[in-house]
């Protein structure tokens, strides 16, 4: 018996729509990184580009547990000595909250050249509106 190899077809792509509402973070990430990296599809394969698109909307409404809202720290750092930045959660959720979903995301992932481009495939908006009507996204409950 042969092993099955996928082929990386961009015509098979879906578009998913998340409404990230009321949804812990975690929860959130765990379910794109899935959706972006094809692990929901019988022809998964780890090497290939075989996952589907991803639009996250109200990331301005992303829920944490716990004291994280607080107390979670994202470091960014320049290079440079001294140069480390810091910002806790609730910060980062006024700031940049597409950032706070694209991190999560970006840690549950390989840490590999195909991972640059699963991430590319996550569209993030801070509320309702977004520009892919065109694609008839289809979306999905998370956390329920």
């Amino acid at each position: 018996m042969k092993s099955f190899v996928s082929k990386n077809d961009v015509s098979n792509k879906k578009w998913y729509l998340i409404d990230a509402k009321g949804v812990v973070l975690g929860d959130l990430c765990v379910k794109i990184a899935n959706i972006i990296r094809g692990k929901d599809k019988p022809t998964f394969t780890p090497n290939v580009d075989c996952g589907d698109f991803v639009v996250v909307i109200n990331a301005k409404d992303v829920v944490l547990t716990g004291k994280k809202f607080d107390q979670k720290k994202y470091y960014t750092h320049s290079g440079y000595m001294g140069g480390i930045k810091e910002i806790t959660a609730k910060k980062l959720l006024v700031k940049d909250p597409e950032r706070m979903i694209k991190h999560g995301v970006w840690g549950m992932l390989p840490k590999n050249r195909l991972a640059k481009r699963l991430v590319d495939k996550v569209k993030v908006y801070i509320d309702q509106n977004h520009p892919h009507e065109a694609q008839k996204p289809q979306e999905i409950k998370v956390g329920e």
